[in-house]
């Protein structure tokens, strides 16, 4: 009860912060051919993340623009939405959902990237992300057609499976959290041999237009069920199929750390992408400040 009460003054204080983004110039989208941008947002996170939606469209300007609402977005939420960034689509939860996926958590925005990538470019942007400087990496993905995922260390690259499967289990004796119980396994799946992961961040990656997502993550999900049963239903399991998804795709690439971060590691005179995970989300003020710096006015032309 303490924290939602904390969480809540520290959003509501936040939001005072940063509401002069409401003043700012609506979002203008690129043309078709431009990367979609898709985010699952729920009531509480609507100023954050038209923060997060017009940084980044400052330097990457979308195509389109994807809300999955996740059933607590307000008839007023929607209005003011749709406001700011024209042109916006909403879809619901429920119309989200795949048979032989989990539900809950965010499968369901995977499973809407993995849907809407079929065709186009699709990149996953969280509500609690802020993009402060040129990314350039970004463009270039999008326009190449190359998965690309924000990593946790510098000089990360994609991996192997098999070898992530072994590092999980030799320096974590206790795997209890989803990820590191399902990453131990990974050498135990059908597609083991040729399988990649990337311990990346489904807070911000990029899906390529094609096919065979749903295909892999359906195979991958229901072999994951078997080995480490009910905890594949856990908060956290849909990041790391988002992981293999994205490294599985031909030539995916991990962004620069830290000039891609969270707010944990983020480096203030270099990080230009930054993830304000709930950690450090609200520590200092950093976040709001940050996002009041930024020239809103400022337009780069698709």
């Amino acid at each position: 009860m303490f924290y939602k009460q904390k969480d809540w003054l520290r959003r509501w204080v936040f939001d005072r912060q940063v509401k002069a983004i409401l003043q700012s110039q609506p979002l203008e989208l690129g043309d078709m051919g431009s990367p979609q941008v898709l985010s699952q947002l729920q009531h509480k996170d609507v100023l954050m993340y038209l923060a997060a939606i017009k940084s980044f469209a400052l330097h990457v300007p979308p195509g389109g623009v994807h809300i999955v609402d996740d059933g607590s977005l307000t008839a007023e939420d929607r209005a003011l939405l749709a406001q700011q960034v024209p042109g916006m689509r909403f879809l619901a939860l429920e119309d989200c959902r795949e048979p032989g996926l989990p539900a809950g958590g965010t499968w369901e925005r995977l499973t809407a990237i993995a849907r809407l990538s079929q065709n186009h470019y699709v990149i996953q942007l969280d509500a609690d992300t802020l993009t402060r400087g040129p990314i350039d990496e970004v463009a270039t993905a999008a326009l190449a057609n190359r998965a690309f995922t924000i990593g946790t260390w510098n000089g990360q690259t994609i991996e192997t499976a098999c070898e992530r499967a072994e590092q999980t289990r030799a320096r974590n004796a206790s795997m209890r959290h989803v990820q590191m119980l399902a990453e131990a396994h990974f050498d135990r799946l059908s597609e083991a041999e040729s399988l990649k992961y990337v311990r990346g961040c489904s807070g911000f990656s990029g899906f390529p237009a094609g096919s065979g997502k749903l295909e892999l993550m359906r195979s991958l999900s229901s072999q994951l069920q078997q080995l480490i049963g009910d905890k594949w239903r856990e908060w956290g399991s849909e990041q790391v199929m988002s992981n293999l998804i994205v490294a599985n795709q031909p030539d995916a690439v991990v962004l620069p750390h830290p000039d891609y971060a969270d707010c944990e590691k983020m480096q203030p005179d270099l990080s230009r992408f930054v993830h304000f995970i709930g950690t450090c989300r609200f520590r200092g003020g950093y976040y709001a400040d940050m996002i009041n710096r930024l020239d809103w006015k400022k337009r780069v032309e698709p």
